[in-house]
């Protein structure tokens, strides 16, 4: 009921498929790794909220500096990128993706206050579509589909990986579907089995919630720790362990 009632508020009168059976097949997408860049907190939670519903991972970046900060060790799937933002705004910031080679995905620019050859400079560097705020859900909904159609179209670039990033070995037992991963549990190395026979959204679940009890555990239970660890706002990661079901009483008993 609450997501509805948000959903009413974003955009009144805007019929809502809640349930996938009952949603044209054009709705039914594959999770995606979304990277949403705006310097409004509102405007970042809402669009938090409305892609998560939507089946997508969505990552959040109050600045310019923190979205080059992902990118340079992900490649999402799709960006929303606000245009005015206090350090750099997100025409400059599209210039230096495209100068760089780093932009390989879809970007959807979005603004209050933009003119039309702020829109059309934008496309020229390499946007794919300009989003007008307030933006209605349906026109944000429809823009995103069609981005995403778009990278799925275009050959995938990998991006390698941080010379920094700590290696990752992967144990592929004898039955198929599920990998082995070191992960830490009350200061020790244990072992995580994740299945792989389950749909997308629950492996990606089942991994996240092992991800941030393994940072949990490693730094004592300490949310400011874990924020600055995994890069997230401290409002989302509560937001994202509730959903999870990751049990924070007993980090701070192990802290204790």
């Amino acid at each position: 009921m609450a997501t509805a009632a948000r959903k009413s508020r974003y955009h009144s009168g805007l019929q809502i498929c809640n349930r996938v059976e009952h949603c044209p097949e054009s709705t039914q997408r594959s999770m995606a790794n979304i990277l949403v860049v705006d310097d409004e907190l509102g405007i970042r939670d809402l669009l938090f909220e409305i892609l998560n519903d939507e089946g997508h991972a969505v990552e959040l970046a109050e600045n310019a500096a923190q979205a080059r900060e992902f990118r340079a060790q992900y490649r999402p799937d799709l960006v929303l990128l606000d245009i005015w933002m206090p350090d750099t705004d997100g025409v400059t910031l599209l210039k230096e993706w495209s100068a760089s080679g780093l932009l390989t995905m879809p970007v959807i620019m979005m603004s209050g206050h933009a003119t039309i050859d702020t829109a059309v400079e934008a496309t020229r560097i390499g946007a794919m579509a300009f989003l007008e705020k307030p933006i209605t859900m349906q026109k944000l909904l429809q823009a995103v589909e069609k981005g995403l159609n778009r990278a799925m179209a275009r050959p995938q670039a990998s991006t390698p990986r941080p010379a920094n990033a700590a290696p990752v070995a992967l144990e592929m037992p004898a039955a198929l579907g599920e990998v082995r991963v070191p992960a830490a549990h009350d200061g020790e190395m244990a072992t995580q089995t994740f299945d792989f026979d389950v749909p997308l959204r629950d492996a990606r679940d089942a991994f996240e919630k092992a991800y941030f009890e393994f940072h949990l555990a490693k730094e004592n239970g300490s949310m400011t720790r874990v924020a600055e660890k995994t890069g997230l706002e401290r409002t989302h990661l509560y937001r994202k362990l509730k959903q999870l079901g990751v049990d924070l009483s007993k980090s701070k008993r192990s802290a204790g």
